[in-house]
């Protein structure tokens, strides 16, 4: 199975998607921003990268760009529940700046599983 990233600042949150994944059969490591998001990049293959945008330390379009920039083949899927903007226009950004799939929170972690099937079938994109 898939080698599975996860930064989000909830504890709860990074939690449960850590059990959903590892339940499905992928290995996770969980962030709790994205500057420790990137450092595990730079160390550790992985196949996916889930992380949320509104994060502290470094938030999530600037995790996006800079994973893209170390990992170009990285798979990318966004998360997010808005802030002073809403869920939606963050996610377009997302998908702007490379994130393949997009989850407005709050989702099911059926939700969860077809994102990363559905990423994990995309062939390698630059």
């Amino acid at each position: 199975m898939a080698r599975i990233l996860i930064a989000d600042d909830s504890p709860d949150l990074l939690q449960v998607l850590v059990m959903i994944l590892r339940d499905a059969g992928h290995q996770t490591t969980a962030a709790r921003d994205g500057q420790e998001a990137l450092s595990l990049l730079k160390r550790i293959e992985f196949d996916v990268m889930i992380t949320d945008i509104v994060m502290p330390n470094k938030e999530g379009m600037e995790t996006i760009m800079e994973a893209r920039r170390l990992v170009p083949g990285l798979k990318i899927i966004a998360m997010s529940g808005g802030g002073w903007m809403s869920a939606q226009h963050y996610l377009d950004v997302a998908s702007k700046l490379g994130a393949s799939v997009v989850l407005t929170k709050p989702f099911s972690g059926d939700d969860v599983l077809a994102a990363v099937r559905r990423v994990l079938s995309e062939t390698n994109k630059p």
